[in-house]
């Protein structure tokens, strides 16, 4: 009697046919809008602002509101893809990321604006952590690996597709339609999916864990909220609550019978340190990319275009280098790229301090591209040792944890870093006040990138982890 072929919904999609294609090409449109919206979003604030007549804190509210409830929710929308089918939360995302998407495009006022980003970010948190999940949990173990690698690439290209379509939308159309373009591409993704087998996780957790995604909402915002309003009267209060909140979710963790977040996996000293680092990274990363457009427009007299494209160089390096830089790191063991990257990403960002007074060949490329080369040496290997150091039963909350630490690290860097150098209000309009603070900003950034490398150097093993609690070498 011959053994019967295993069952699409359990990984037994090859790549090459329709229903690998379609697999793959759902999951990566999905990405893409994801990726697409972080890049082109950065591009549209100096017009946004002077469009609905917003402060710098409004423009922090804009990108924040996305990232808090993506980083809040992302580990939930994981979890619930397991227990409910990832190709039906996958869907539901994206339908909701939609019409969304819809709303910000319509928003009159940076308020509403801001709350359509809120839904927005929410419904990533069922669309992100669903679109390789789908990958993962279809394909015939040999194929992954393979499938996952165009996601990857396919990937990188959207995201390097997001500052020309955004600059060229914004500057010679409106802003509104990098929002509104999203309508026909969570369609066809929609569509796509109907050819996606389910998949789900026999082993899941029975119970959701909702308390634990309120308080980890609450402990975000709380903080957020004080970094962004800082000065407000309401800013102190909202510090402490969100400090308690974090506090009770610690303790919800710990007793609560399936958890979203399995605290145990923090014992092990080398996940904490690389997630430690993954936020340090990740924050400079983005208050550099909320930053940099801004001072290539206000003090640069760039139109949105070339102020888009100056990062162009970011993701073609990724996509050249960043398997290299991941090949390193499995030959030497974490410390070394993940020590040396930062150091280089940091040589790239003090290179910047010229962006928007000298030619764009002088004041940016050079820093752009050492930035890019220490970012491919390291991003592979920080998520390696991530899943290396946590248990095998534990892979998926530890890419999730480790998928959220760097959003949270986007959120409360962008929240509390232009306060920091000094801009409040329409400060960023002004190039008097915007170019000292640009200054500032570097200079941040580049000191949170040494702070990641010395993490790195002092707490990783030497040579190739093994899941010995950062013991190995």
């Amino acid at each position: 009697m011959s053994t019967p072929a295993p069952a699409p919904g359990a990984g037994g999609v090859r790549v090459g046919t329709a229903t690998g294609r379609a697999v793959v090409a759902a999951a990566t449109l999905g990405s893409a809008m994801s990726l697409f919206d972080g890049t082109v979003v950065n591009v549209a604030l100096r017009v946004i602002g002077d469009d609905l007549d917003a402060s710098i804190a409004d423009l922090q509210w804009i990108t924040n509101a996305y990232l808090l409830a993506l980083a809040s929710l992302i580990l939930l929308g994981g979890s619930l893809g397991d227990r409910l089918g990832r190709r039906r939360v996958f869907v539901v995302g994206t339908l909701g990321f939609g019409v969304a998407s819809a709303l910000c495009g319509l928003a009159p006022t940076a308020e509403v604006l801001i709350a359509a980003r809120v839904v927005q970010g929410v419904a990533a948190a069922l669309m992100v952590p669903g679109s390789l999940a789908m990958i993962q949990g279809a394909f015939d173990p040999a194929d992954r690996a393979r499938a996952i690698g165009t996601w990857t690439g396919l990937g990188a290209i959207a995201a390097a597709a997001g500052p020309l379509v955004g600059g060229v939308l914004v500057e010679y159309a409106d802003w509104r339609l990098i929002f509104w373009i999203n309508l026909p591409v969570a369609a066809l993704t929609v569509w796509l999916a109907r050819a996606v087998p389910e998949t789900r996780n026999p082993a899941a957790a029975r119970h959701l864990d909702l308390p634990g995604a309120v308080l980890a909402t609450a402990a975000l915002g709380g903080v957020t909220y004080a970094l962004v309003q800082w000065g407000d009267p309401a800013a102190l209060p909202a510090l402490l609550a969100g400090l308690v909140a974090g506090a009770a979710f610690v303790v919800v963790e710990a007793r609560v019978a399936e958890p979203m977040l399995a605290l145990g996996i923090f014992a092990d000293r080398t996940f904490s340190a690389a997630n430690t680092a993954t936020l340090l990274v990740y924050g400079a990363l983005s208050v550099l990319l909320f930053m940099l457009p801004l001072q290539l427009q206000v003090v640069g007299g760039r139109g949105p275009l070339l102020a888009g494209l100056a990062t162009l160089p970011l993701p073609f390096v990724m996509l050249l280098l960043a398997g290299r830089g991941g090949a390193l790191g499995a030959r030497t063991g974490p410390r070394l790229p993940l020590t040396l990257g930062p150091l280089v990403m940091a040589g790239g960002v003090l290179l910047l301090l010229g962006a928007g007074r000298a030619t764009y060949v002088v004041g940016v490329l050079p820093g752009v591209v050492v930035f890019a080369l220490g970012l491919a040496l390291l991003v592979a290997t920080l998520t390696a040792t991530v899943l290396a150091a946590a248990p095998d039963e534990h892979a998926g909350i530890a890419s999730g944890v480790n998928n959220a630490v760097s959003r949270a690290g986007g959120l409360l860097a962008v929240a509390a870093v232009p306060g920091l150098v000094g801009l409040r209000g329409d400060a960023y309009a002004d190039p008097a006040l915007l170019d000292p603070a640009w200054t500032l900003v570097v200079l941040v950034c580049a000191g949170l990138l040494l702070v990641a490398a010395v993490i790195s150097w002092l707490a990783l093993p030497p040579t190739t982890y093994a899941g010995d609690g950062g013991r190995a070498g």
